[in-house]
């Protein structure tokens, strides 16, 4: 596809509107709501959310990861504590998150601090989790240099014979992150590209709303 073909791809957004009037005062409520929509829409994977991290280099970096959980600390997700985005978090404990619901015309951006869940959660929702997940999380070191694909699945054969019909233990390098949002943003798509965007600040636990142009 030549680049003149790409900046011509055009979508005209007509699918809802939003204001001020229309949200709850409580952006995670108000989150709740949108998510529900997106589950009962049956949109492919409506918790993927991507995840922007950068450590003491400065250098962003963004991936794709699943929501595990939503509640009154923020938003919740599981992974490797040395993977890329563990080390990233180390350094720099701040993230940003962004939900695209193509399907509904919306995104959802979310700041925040992040902290990591007290280990007996993690512990929790690993053994939650399927067999051969649990096994998978033992035999990746994520983010770390693999020989082959070989070497990879022969472990996870060795490991899974090892643990067949006994309790897999979480690795400690493996567990959950918070995000504890201090800004939260609802975007809708609008004709003509004026946009619909709400954005929930906070300040000593108290949630500000304000219209941002598109």
């Amino acid at each position: 596809m030549q680049t003149k073909e790409i900046a011509g791809l055009r979508k005209n957004y007509t699918f809802e509107t939003l204001d001020r009037t229309d949200v709850d005062s409580d952006p995670l409520k108000q989150f709740k709501h949108w998510f529900d929509q997106a589950v009962k829409s049956e949109i492919p994977e409506p918790n993927a959310m991507i995840l922007a991290t950068a450590g003491s280099s400065g250098q962003p970096r963004a991936r794709v990861v699943l929501l595990k959980g939503v509640d009154e600390r923020g938003f919740i997700f599981y992974t490797n504590y040395e993977s890329g985005k563990g080390r990233d978090l180390s350094q720099n404990p701040r993230a940003s998150l962004c939900f695209n619901w193509l399907e509904l015309e919306r995104q959802v951006r979310i700041d925040g601090n992040v902290e990591k869940l007290p280990a007996e959660e993690s512990s929790a929702y690993f053994n939650s989790r399927p067999f051969d997940s649990r096994i998978g999380a033992l035999a990746s070191h994520q983010s770390a240099v693999v020989g082959d694909r070989e070497q990879l699945e022969t472990t996870f054969r060795q490991l899974k014979a090892e643990y067949e019909g006994k309790e897999v233990p979480r690795p400690e390098t493996w567990g959950g992150y918070v995000v504890k949002p201090e800004l939260i943003e609802f975007w809708q798509g609008r004709p003509g590209r004026l946009h619909d965007r709400i954005e929930y600040t906070t300040e000593n636990g108290s949630w500000t709303i304000r219209r941002l142009s598109p």
